[in-house]
């Protein structure tokens, strides 16, 4: 998913991850984010300083596409950049991750990039 704000352009990918729980059989649709959503604010500190960076977050998508569970799996360098990917990542949604009919629950792995620059669109899901 990828949107301006009032402080510039902010690019999410998500890239499906481990599943929850062991013994998984079948073929998985990965989760998907719902577009024309941008929760995640660009620290307006470190956009007044002309900061950039990325955090890797890790998502727990649940069976209904909310997000459970957030972790932090590779700082920006910037605690502001991190509190703000994890606050907002919490706000995300996505269409479920399906196997064999059935809607389930998924880790993801979420790279957040806090740039001023414009980005290409570069959302994609896959495990």
């Amino acid at each position: 998913m990828s949107g301006r704000n009032s402080r510039g352009l902010l690019v999410v990918a998500v890239i499906a991850g481990a599943l929850v729980g062991c013994g998984v059989e079948g073929e998985i649709e990965q989760p998907a984010p719902l577009y024309g959503q941008l929760p995640i604010d660009y620290p307006i500190q470190l956009w007044d300083q002309d900061m950039e960076g990325q955090t890797l977050l890790r998502v727990r998508v649940s069976d209904t596409g909310g997000v459970r569970e957030v972790e932090v799996l590779e700082s920006s360098g910037h605690p502001a950049f991190d509190s703000a990917a994890v606050a907002g990542a919490r706000d995300l949604r996505f269409r479920p991750a399906r196997q064999d009919g059935k809607r389930i629950e998924v880790w993801a792995k979420v790279p957040v990039h806090f740039s001023k620059k414009p980005r290409p669109d570069t959302l994609g899901v896959s495990m």
